[in-house]
């Protein structure tokens, strides 16, 4: 278990709950991690005594936002939450969830989801000895800067988490981490999967080489250019960017479309390439990368992404992967994936349960997350496995 040593000279501040939100089954998947963790936790000790609620054969809590005829609802927790550790997981991008207004069916908008949320805070204020808030894909994370006569969303909802008692949010990959300074008073934590994303590389591709004359990282724009430093950094690889040329005197959609893709660093050429992002939305943007690295004569493209909407369907990705343009795509499971995604065979999975539990489990205990927050040692043990093949 990870950072057992840490957590074996501590006690937990109160017995753990998992509410979960449109994520029913990661739940599950941490929830069996923790019981595990628990387990081994308990052996190692050798208790006489174990606190109440530590040891468990669930730590899920049984609730529901049931609705009425108008589209109203409510927020339920089925069995007492008094007294615990509330960790409530939310997909606000999970839109396979749906409910009926005045006979017609909705489908689940990230608005939706946090009402949802609100409402069982609201439940369980005043009785919970404390509430975290685990939201992977952060509600409006991509509205988290004002420009010109705007709506601060993102800023906004976590002040009003904060106003109705949560004290830690947990995220994944925040599109802007320093939408925390609109909650300073507040726990904030922002991981990254860089190392579920090596791994999962590793695994789905055997001969992969991670040196400098065989791989380089790629950031899709200036966006994820701190992603991309890092990860080219501890694997000791060169790394390049691409940079949207945009059509300032033409609005669509709200924003101004990209002309094209202007590459900046060196040859790609007969290299694999990891082009790094924190999401893929329609993924055009993305595409157009890995088309552009290809007519570089790169040899492989791997794009690793935290979260994968796929907004506009996925036959433009089967496309590009049947033209070769693109040969692998992984993302995580921290966010509602369509059923079609898992069984394309350019898809690989970024497990996220078994960092989940251990985050859940670190926080529980109060003490640093800097252990389960930094991957260097794991990365750096992984390239010494990879290099010793």
């Amino acid at each position: 278990m990870p950072n057992i040593e840490l957590l074996e000279k501590s006690m937990p501040v109160a017995p753990i709950r998992i509410a979960a939100l449109g994520c029913r089954e990661l739940a599950e998947e941490v929830d069996r991690k923790l019981v595990k963790f628990r387990n081994e936790l308990v052996e190692r000790k050798q208790l006489s005594v174990i606190p109440q609620g530590y040891s468990e054969e669930s730590f899920i809590v049984e609730c529901e936002c049931p609705r009425f005829g108008t589209g109203e609802g409510k927020g339920y927790i089925k069995e007492s939450v008094r007294g615990t550790d509330l960790y409530i997981m939310v997909d606000v991008t999970n839109y396979s969830e749906s409910y009926t207004v005045c006979g017609h069916e909705n489908h689940m908008s990230p608005d939706n989801h946090f009402q949802d949320l609100k409402r069982i805070i609201s439940a369980a204020t005043g009785k919970a000895h404390r509430i975290n808030v685990i939201m992977p894909f952060l509600y409006e994370g991509r509205q988290h800067r004002r420009t010109k006569r705007e709506s601060l969303d993102c800023a906004l909802a976590l002040k009003e988490l904060s106003d109705m008692g949560v004290s830690n949010i947990i995220t994944f990959d925040a599109h802007d981490p320093r939408v925390q300074n609109s909650i300073p008073l507040n726990g904030f934590d922002n991981f990254f999967p860089t190392y579920q994303f090596l791994k999962a590389l590793i695994k789905s591709v055997p001969d992969l080489r991670v040196d400098n004359d065989h791989l380089m990282i790629i950031s899709p724009d200036e966006g994820a250019m701190s992603r991309a430093v890092y990860f080219s950094n501890i694997l000791g690889v060169d790394m390049g960017m691409f940079y949207k040329r945009r059509d300032y005197s033409t609005i669509v959609n709200g924003k101004n479309p990209i002309v094209a893709h202007e590459f900046l660093g060196d040859s790609v050429e007969g290299k694999d390439v990891v082009v790094i992002d924190d999401m893929i939305s329609s993924g055009g943007s993305m595409l157009d990368v890995a088309k552009q690295l290809k007519e570089r004569n790169a040899k492989r493209v791997f794009v690793c992404t935290t979260y994968g909407l796929f907004t506009d369907g996925l036959d433009k990705f089967d496309e590009y992967y049947e033209k070769g343009w693109l040969d692998r795509v992984i993302t995580t499971n921290l966010n509602y994936r369509i059923p079609e995604l898992l069984e394309r065979p350019y898809y690989v999975e970024a497990n996220m349960s078994k960092y989940l539990a251990s985050i859940i489990d670190i926080i529980n205990h109060d003490v640093s997350v800097e252990k389960v927050r930094s991957s260097n040692e794991k990365i750096m043990s992984l390239m010494e496995k990879v290099n010793s093949r």
